[in-house]
């Protein structure tokens, strides 16, 4: 989840709400501080000492819950991506206090300025967090990649990993990466194309100041690095995946392809937004050359995640391949262990796995509940996710009370038609008969109140 940038304070109120609405907690019970406060100074043993190997992590400035690091070497054709993923299972034993909790919230939750962490901030922020000021223990993928961008699972084990620098993307040099960095990332990224992959990444929206007072919302740049950065936590779970789904266990992350009533949706978003889409191109196709530092396609990019049915987390089937339609593959969460819990259960059945050994009991017994779990923490996530935007439009809205928007309808349902603004990324309901799918209309703004998190349009 990407929280909206809110550098001014302007949705602080309506912040504080939201975390009353959904019962948001404000920190952790006693006796989880209290195992977190010893796991964290209990010693380490049974790691292969890796600290000697040139490891970095890479993420926004002000991220401190940082679960990968990376070290980058070449193999021959291949490129080596040694992947070291924090091992919240140093601290957390199964059943303990912290397991439970964590099993309660599943997520991390973000927000603008905050977040609720899964895991006790000693430890996700701290000692399990693989930051620059000392060893940390592991979990350390080798990922093989091939010319032709193809990921394997070379090598699983737990490890002591020192990073080298906390590299930013507001910050980083290409002097401070391997010099292999970007040649990984474009392997990555040409095997996507080559699978039909339709990976959409909306960058992170932001309040901004306008001139004559109030706020309005537009788009944060993406840097090429961050989009780069990301080819690697993909290679990683997709060679995870494969591992998996050939072992026949784990938990896998399943997306259905868009239904017919969606892509005709989102065909009109296109329309409204100007975003050009010629009619003999499929919805794939066109995510494909979508440019995410292009404001129009970043609202398009925003509108198609809104408009699908959305991933989900499902265990193995009798028979089925899981299947991710917008990655084109087997596709599982390893890589983000201090913010999600089902990832490290991923991880520790793939380090049996690749070690030859069978998966732990205890991460066996929780395949099957994990999917339930995982998929209301998310949807619980996905909700905040949503007030906060809301919240934001509202407030951005809040000094145009009076002015006129062009629209278009891209829905109509029993509660009558979606509308989305020509000039913003923001989709509104009109409860009124009469209108057509893809029909153009004027509204009128006539209220916003960030309170209620509420905006009213009406045709002018």
């Amino acid at each position: 989840m990407k929280p909206i940038y809110d550098r001014f304070g302007a949705l602080t109120d309506g912040l504080e709400l939201i975390r009353v609405q959904f019962k948001l907690p404000a920190g952790f019970p006693a006796d989880v501080e209290a195992e977190a406060k010893a796991a964290a100074s209990r010693a380490l043993d049974g790691y292969a000492d890796r600290t000697a190997m040139p490891f970095v992590t890479l993420d926004p400035t002000s991220a401190t819950d940082l679960d990968q690091a990376f070290a980058i070497e070449a193999g021959g054709a291949d490129v080596l991506l040694h992947y070291a993923i924090a091992d919240i299972g140093a601290f957390a034993a199964p059943g303990g206090a912290i397991d439970r909790e964590a099993w309660t919230r599943g997520v991390t939750v973000y927000l603008p300025g905050a977040k609720v962490s899964l895991y006790p901030p000693l430890l996700s922020e701290g000692a399990a967090s693989l930051l620059p000021d000392g060893s940390r223990p592991s979990i350390l993928f080798t990922v093989r990649v091939d010319p032709s961008g193809t990921p394997t699972l070379d090598r699983v084990e737990r490890a002591l990993i020192r990073s080298r620098a906390k590299l930013s993307y507001a910050s980083v040099r290409e002097s401070d990466l391997s010099p292999l960095f970007f040649d990984l990332a474009r392997r990555v990224q040409a095997a996507e194309a080559a699978r039909g992959a339709a990976r959409v990444d909306p960058p992170q929206q932001e309040v901004v100041a306008l001139p004559g007072g109030g706020y309005g919302l537009d788009f944060r740049p993406m840097p090429v690095i961050e989009q780069a950065n990301a080819s690697l936590s993909l290679a990683a779970n997709l060679a995870v995946a494969d591992a998996l789904q050939e072992a026949g266990t784990g938990l896998f992350r399943v997306m259905d392809e868009p239904g017919r009533r969606a892509v005709s949706r989102l065909r009109h978003t296109a329309k409204a937004l100007g975003v050009d889409w010629p009619t003999n191109q499929s919805l794939e196709q066109r995510e494909q050359s979508l440019d995410p530092n292009d404001r129009k396609d970043a609202a398009f990019m925003l509108a198609i995640r809104r408009a699908g049915s959305g991933a989900r987390y499902a265990g193995v089937e009798e028979g089925a391949r899981p299947w991710h339609s917008a990655m084109a593959a087997t596709y599982v969460h390893a890589t983000a262990p201090l913010r999600r819990l089902a990832d490290r259960y991923v991880t520790e059945a793939a380090l049996a796995i690749a070690n030859g050994r069978p998966v732990p009991d205890w991460v066996e017994a929780a395949f099957p509940k994990l999917p339930d779990v995982m998929n209301r923490a998310e949807s619980r996530a996905a909700q905040v996710e949503g007030a906060v935007v809301e919240l934001a439009e509202t407030v951005a809205l809040e000094c145009r009370v009076g002015e006129s928007f062009e629209g278009r309808v891209v829905d109509i349902d029993d509660r009558g038609a979606k509308v989305q603004l020509c000039t913003e990324a923001v989709i509104t309901r009109l409860a009124v008969d009469g209108l057509d799918l893809g029909q153009r209309v004027d509204l009128r703004l006539t209220e916003a109140d960030p309170a209620r998190r509420i905006a009213r349009f009406e045709l002018a």
